[in-house]
């Protein structure tokens, strides 16, 4: 995915482009090949190959999220929203470069996300590449992603209830997990049935990948995470965790997993590679 992402993130302007600055570019690719555990390329290959495509047809819309997914860090840590310093053990992007260019840089691997995902070169047909863009723009808008982020914001310093919690979680991190698992179900042709289940697994484990996230925060540190913790307390924002307690989070993740799980039974042994990758979200150390 690093070497796909390469090949459309340097300064060589690409068909019906006119030109690509080099200082744009390059923040770019600050924002994007800087580590990352590219978790959401992964279920959009992976899921594909498990449901019968050849994992050629999922290069594309997959480097398309992984775009879209930096644009939101790059744009996330700014001085106006988390404001941090650091992202996978580097400099955020407005650091490196600065304020105005980190904004642009957002901005264009936004659009390129959506230039990768309807590409000509991508072997999809058409139809496939509406409903990928369509359930792209709808997960990671105003209804996703992005709405995830206002509500998150709206309510810092505040006692938020439960419910509001977890509809942020589902929004500002689960709904791009979603997407990532729907769209390998979109690229393989499944019908209505089946993509509705793996939709279903997705919004589980992009729960599971917040709570994960949340107990990293109250129990790593900045040098394991490779970017500030004990973030959401200095922001004074309402979790879950701060409601329940760790092990109360703890159980609940072991519970996402399981749910998950069984919506992969039915796959057998096809499914092998994403049960791993279930235990990884839930599991992980950074």
């Amino acid at each position: 995915m690093d070497d796909f992402l390469a090949t459309y993130l340097n300064a060589d302007a690409k068909n019906g482009e006119i030109d690509r600055p080099e200082k744009l570019v390059n923040a770019m690719r600050h924002g994007v090949l800087n580590g990352g555990k590219r978790i959401r390329p992964f279920f959009v290959i992976e899921i594909a190959k498990m449901l019968g495509a050849d994992e050629e047809l999922a290069l594309f819309p997959a480097a398309g999220l992984e775009c879209l997914h930096s644009y939101s860090l790059v744009h996330d840590d700014l001085p106006a929203m988390d404001d941090d310093d650091l992202r996978r053990g580097q400099p955020t992007v407005h650091i490196a470069y600065d304020e105005a260019t980190a904004i642009l840089a957002g901005d264009a691997l936004l659009t390129l996300a959506f230039d990768l995902t309807a590409h000509e070169e991508s072997g999809l047909s058409a139809q496939v590449q509406i409903e990928l863009v369509r359930a792209l723009a709808r997960d990671s808008g105003v209804g996703g992603m992005v709405g995830g982020q206002q509500l998150d914001l709206d309510n810092e310093n505040k006692e938020a209830a439960e419910e509001l919690i977890s509809r942020i979680h589902a929004m500002k991190t689960g709904a791009l997990i979603r997407y990532s698992c729907e769209a390998g179900a979109i690229i393989a042709g499944s019908n209505h049935k089946e993509r509705q289940n793996i939709r279903r697994y997705g919004e589980l484990v992009g729960l599971a990948f917040q709570l994960a996230d949340d107990l990293l925060d109250v129990t790593s540190d900045a040098a394991a995470m490779g970017k500030a913790t004990r973030k959401d307390a200095e922001a004074g924002k309402s979790t879950l965790i701060a409601i329940h307690g760790v092990e109360w989070a703890r159980e609940r993740l072991n519970q996402y997993v399981g749910e998950a799980e069984a919506l992969l039974a039915q796959y057998g042994r096809k499914a092998d590679i994403i049960r791993a990758a279930t235990h990884f979200v839930a599991k992980r150390q950074s």
